[in-house]
């Protein structure tokens, strides 16, 4: 796969990012349709957020599918990036994870893993979050938004937390080796609400359209559930 887009220095003149969007779950409390198709001002979110990611200049994505990928796959084919299918996605998320993370080249030096379903997300808040990573403390290998004292998404982690979560065992995925390394993780304080954000239930489309004015949609051909 080639580069999305690189920068030609800076912040990402000696840090190969790869990213790992995740898109392969079922939708089961959204009457199982695909919330990545969910749409903003007519965009569905997982363009959103290739898009995002894209433009803060990282240099490889793989999107992980599962549920709905045949649905989905079309969306982002434009796109250039590295499409990975989850044979089994009811196993878990810890299962997408690890086959992104796999699938990403050797050459990268930290992995941002994000998920499709975050609607506000945009390129500037992964430009953040890659800049809190590259001034994390001494010693720390993951970064995570941390946002009213709770866990937010993306996560960055470097290539050394990826090659351990690989070589362990099925059930590790990220959030397991945070649990079993808490001294190696580096809680990044922020305000920025959008790292919280993130649509599971048609309640939470009306709450986010309450909050912020902001409006989601599904498209035509999923207006009605399955």
């Amino acid at each position: 796969m080639g580069c999305i887009l690189k920068g030609g220095g800076g912040l990402y003149s000696r840090l190969g990012v790869g990213a790992v969007l995740l898109a392969a779950g079922s939708g089961s409390r959204m009457g199982h349709r695909p919330k990545s198709l969910l749409e903003l001002g007519g965009i569905p979110l997982i363009r959103r957020q290739i898009i995002a990611l894209s433009g803060a200049g990282v240099d490889e994505l793989v999107v992980v599918l599962g549920h709905h990928a045949q649905r989905i796959a079309p969306v982002v084919q434009e796109f250039p990036v590295t499409v990975v299918y989850n044979p089994e996605p009811d196993t878990g998320q810890v299962s997408s994870l690890r086959l992104g993370l796999r699938a990403l080249s050797p050459r990268i030096d930290t992995v941002l893993v994000a998920l499709a379903d975050q609607p506000l997300i945009n390129a500037q808040d992964i430009n953040d979050l890659i800049g809190a990573y590259k001034k994390r403390p001494a010693g720390t290998q993951v970064v995570q938004p941390e946002v009213d004292g709770q866990p937010g998404n993306p996560v960055m982690l470097s290539a050394e937390v990826r090659e351990q979560i690989l070589s362990g065992e099925a059930r590790i995925g990220c959030r397991q080796w945070q649990a079993a390394h808490p001294d190696q993780v580096h809680r990044w304080v922020s305000t920025n609400q959008r790292y919280r954000t993130d649509v599971d239930t048609p309640d939470d489309i009306e709450a986010l359209a309450a909050r912020t004015g902001h409006r989601l949609r599904w498209p035509a051909d999923l207006l009605v559930s399955a």
